[in-house]
């Protein structure tokens, strides 16, 4: 494999650009195109557009393609993807990062649904807290025998999950790797206590383990 400087694309032409966008609007037989979409199938960087016209609207509107904001959102959807923005870079984000390939919603998005990225954050850490509440306070001592009396479901949601994570500071409790330095680790998070043998769904009966580990503990657990 030979080592290669990325394109250089400063000196591509506007019409350059409108035509690529609108050969991948033809591809997708669509009257609009995400940016996540271009990304996948676009010759030129998502940048590059942005540097050139100003946001992704208006390189959209130079193409005589749709705008589409998608207003209808839903809260959940962003505090998820925010979510898992947190859990990548193993920290909270900051503004500037809140953009494709990182982020599925760019940081305008937030903007204008909260006000601000700062209101954006504070009502996520109201949502994250407000599950927290809600969590049993439930106490995992006792033996390892079957049983059938939960007090808490077997499955652990987006916001439970990120409570566990942040408290492991987004690293597997065994071998210690994190997306965050590693961009190819997947953490899951996990029962200490197997559910099929009494443990419940709470923060301390739940640890952080990256995919290679929690395979290797559910076959010890087996």
């Amino acid at each position: 494999m030979t080592f290669e400087l990325e394109e250089y694309h400063n000196g591509i032409k506007d019409d350059e650009l409108i035509a690529d966008l609108r050969r991948v609007a033809s591809e997708l037989k669509k009257d609009s195109v995400t940016h996540f979409e271009y990304q996948d199938k676009g010759k030129y960087g998502v940048n590059t557009y942005l540097r050139r016209f100003g946001s992704w609207l208006k390189s959209l509107e130079r193409a005589g393609l749709k705008k589409t904001i998608n207003m209808n959102t839903n809260e959940e959807e962003l505090f998820q993807n925010l979510e898992e923005v947190w859990t990548k870079i193993g920290r909270q984000p900051h503004y500037g990062e809140m953009m494709a390939p990182l982020s599925k919603f760019h940081r305008g998005t937030y903007e204008r649904r909260y006000g601000t990225w700062r209101k954006a954050l504070e009502k996520f850490v109201q949502y994250i807290n407000s599950e927290e509440k809600q969590i049993p306070k439930e106490k995992i001592e006792g033996s390892n025998k079957l049983s059938t009396q939960h007090k808490t479901k077997r499955g652990i949601n987006w916001r439970l999950r990120f409570i566990v994570m942040k408290r492991d500071s987004f690293k597997c409790k065994m071998c210690g790797k994190s997306p965050a330095t590693d961009s190819s680790i997947i953490l899951h998070v996990d029962h200490i206590i197997p559910y099929s043998k009494g443990g419940e769904t709470i923060p301390e009966n739940l640890q952080t383990l990256c995919s290679k580990c929690n395979i290797g503990k559910s076959n010890l657990d087996n």
